[in-house]
């Protein structure tokens, strides 16, 4: 099939440490990439606007997390706060005149500062004492800048985005919004992808399954968990600063509020921890699945002749939605990322499937 191996030969270590070795993958990405740079000619506005953007950002913000939580095994309940610090942090460099690409490393940078104080205090703890350590980090953002008047206005209040400027240039259009989201998921996913080939990368895998065994052959483990929290929340700045800039364009306290560290760690679980395709699904399904299944059972009962009540329509969607979600975790509980892994291993060695037992 496709995805034959058959004539790959690795001849040298440059061949064998390479993204994509068989011909098939690097087809599938070309295509995905080329769909990705023509969306904006082929979609809809509203589907591009409200759908392709937020997700690409989404899924940045995933892959981010999934830094921290599926390749350094680290639990964090506080990354929609950590995302909250480069949104505001950005908005005040550029209201102060910054650069908005200054000032959006500027959220990073101040996301991975504050993020890394709390990883010395969270990562004398483990596994359920790691978790409530970095949720109280997220309610003590949360009270921060809901109550400090200076960085958001007030509990109520909302904090204009200045326009986007990119190199000078205002960004107002739909279409150039959307290659900004584009190109920071992109980098994001390339960094990721060749995170995974590096010493920090496989040291933070070592740290993962057995910190203890990690420290025998050398391995700092303290020191790679907090480097790895500070990429992590960097990641998640940015993310957060683009997501306010490109898409919200308003900045209010609820938009990173603990619900959101949910849904944002409910992405990584369901796409698949370490999994960077899964990431992509993760957000996909959290982000996108509710509004497709409004529209589908609205839809079937129309075409069924049954009449359904506006409270009736806002709760079963939500009912069958969370029953997906178990249903895709009972057959593959490794996420969304797993599945497609077992499908293209099968058709690795397709038709010969005794070649997997």
């Amino acid at each position: 099939m496709l995805f034959r191996q058959a004539g790959i030969f690795h001849t040298d270590y440059a061949a064998n440490r390479a993204l994509f070795p068989v011909p098939v993958d690097r087809w599938m990405v070309g295509i995905l990439l080329l769909l990705a740079l023509t969306a904006p000619f082929t979609t809809s506005s509203l589907l591009l606007s409200t759908n392709l953007l937020p997700w690409l950002v989404w899924t940045s913000a995933a892959l981010g997390l999934n830094l921290i939580l599926g390749w350094g095994g680290q639990f964090h309940f506080g990354y929609a706060a950590i995302m909250g610090i480069g949104a505001y942090t950005a908005i005040h460099g550029v209201r102060n005149g910054i650069p908005w690409e200054i000032a959006v490393v500027l959220g990073g940078v101040m996301a991975a500062v504050i993020g890394s104080v709390f990883a010395f205090a969270a990562l004398r703890v483990k596994g359920l004492y790691l978790a409530l350590s970095t949720l109280a980090l997220q309610y003590v953002m949360d009270w921060v800048i809901s109550h400090v008047t200076v960085i958001s206005g007030g509990v109520q209040a909302a904090l204009q985005a200045p326009t986007l400027r990119l190199l000078g240039q205002a960004v107002t259009s739909e279409t150039g919004l959307y290659y900004v989201a584009l190109g920071w998921c992109l980098f994001v996913t390339v960094f990721m992808l060749n995170l995974r080939r590096t010493a920090f990368g496989r040291a933070l895998v070592a740290v993962r399954e057995k910190d203890y065994a990690a420290a025998v052959i050398g391995v700092n483990s303290f020191r790679y968990k907090l480097v790895a929290f500070a990429t992590s929340s960097f990641i998640g700045g940015i993310s957060g600063a683009i997501l306010i800039f490109a898409f919200y364009r308003v900045a209010t306290p609820e938009q990173f509020a603990v619900n959101v560290s949910i849904e944002l760690l409910a992405m990584v679980i369901v796409g698949g921890l370490g999994s960077i395709i899964g990431s992509y699904l993760g957000a996909a399904l959290i982000l996108l699945m509710p509004g497709l299944m409004n529209s589908l059972i609205a839809w079937l009962a129309q075409v069924m002749g049954i009449q359904l009540g506006v409270e009736t329509l806002a709760h079963i969607p939500n009912a069958v939605y969370g029953a997906l979600i178990i249903v895709f975790l009972l057959v593959e509980p490794m996420g969304l990322g797993k599945m497609y892994n077992n499908l293209r291993n099968y058709l690795l060695v397709w038709p010969f499937g005794y070649a997997q037992k």
